[in-house]
């Protein structure tokens, strides 16, 4: 029997991983929240809030803003929203998950609990290891929407489902494979948005190419430090969904952390900031449940203690980069 799939969120990394599922489907079951990109979806095969470039066959969508309705139609649910709406969004589900496969696409963190988003699921509806997995960049939706070649992980305890989630993810512009490393996946997702706020925040104060390339350099190290503290296993930080995730974050022009850092360090406050995007960095908040995460860990993490510092205690971006400058080697 294929397995029926769903997606919950209708932004623009969702809408891009739509696209590609539903070029492999039959069906895609898509929440949608929206009640102007439900009628766009319908109307003109697009939707009109992200990522209109795209352009859906609307025949192979069931597209509806009931959730619930749209979750019991599912053996495979993707979770693809914004961290700080994921308790939210898991509240509004009243059907029974605990048989049901999930997967996260978020690259964030519970904001509460700050727990990995893997974690929080299988809490929320009381599934186990073998029943969740995660999938991760490099990608940036825009460039789905463009259908350059571009390449994701699928992390899973469950080789099987692994394998599954890289067969629907698979198509001749996008290359995948496989992770046995969930929670590194996920820490990564997180760190590499912090590090791209940081990279943003050093070109809004006008630093060159010659800083970002240390800056960069010293941030997979110190992603390698917490990873490895928080989640030991043998992994090769080179990979592309560590290494490579970091770079197209911190380089890409289609990167909103690093057009957010750029922003504050420009001299915009966080609030004016998200007002202009338009839309959620998710560095913001990694920034927050990493810090509080470290407190116990204890790791040197000098950039992510300068975004913290810059973001929530209100330093001087100006004055904490020169401070960061002594730190990097």
């Amino acid at each position: 029997m294929t397995k029926k799939i769903a997606i919950l969120g209708s932004g623009s990394w969702a809408s891009a991983l739509a696209k590609i599922i539903h070029e492999n489907v039959d069906t895609l079951y898509w929440y949608v929240r929206e009640a102007e990109i439900i009628e766009s979806l319908q109307l003109h095969s697009r939707n009109s809030l992200y990522v209109s470039d795209i352009s859906y066959n609307i025949d192979r969508l069931y597209v509806s803003d009931n959730i619930n309705e749209i979750v019991d139609l599912a053996d495979i649910i993707i979770f693809c929203v914004p961290s700080k709406f994921i308790i939210s969004l898991c509240g509004s589900i009243t059907s029974d998950l605990s048989h049901k496969e999930l997967v996260t696409a978020i690259k964030g963190m519970e904001p509460v609990e700050i727990t990995l988003i893997s974690e929080y699921l299988k809490k929320r509806f009381g599934v186990n290891d073998s029943q969740t997995a995660v999938i991760s960049g490099p990608c940036h939706a825009e460039e789905v929407a463009l259908e350059h070649l571009s390449y994701l992980t699928i992390g899973s305890q469950n080789q099987d489902l692994a394998t599954e989630v890289s067969g629907f993810l698979s198509t001749y512009y996008i290359r995948t494979c496989t992770s046995h490393d969930v929670a590194g996946i996920e820490y990564a997702s997180v760190l590499k948005n912090i590090m791209a706020l940081a990279t943003g925040i050093a070109i809004g104060l006008g630093y060159g190419d010659n800083f970002i390339s240390v800056l960069i350099s010293n941030a997979i190290q110190e992603m390698q430090r917490f990873i490895n503290t928080a989640n030991p296993l043998a992994r090769d930080i080179n990979d592309s969904v560590y290494l490579g995730d970091l770079l197209v974050t911190a380089y890409s022009q289609f990167s909103r952390n690093r057009t957010f850092g750029t922003m504050i360090g420009r001299g915009y406050s966080v609030q004016s900031a998200e007002l202009q995007m338009n839309m959620i960095a998710e560095g913001y908040y990694g920034a927050h449940c990493i810090t509080q995460i470290n407190q116990k860990l204890n790791v040197d993490m000098p950039i992510t203690l300068s975004v913290y510092n810059i973001l929530y205690n209100k330093i001087s971006p100006s004055m904490e980069f020169k401070i960061l400058a002594k730190n990097l080697r």
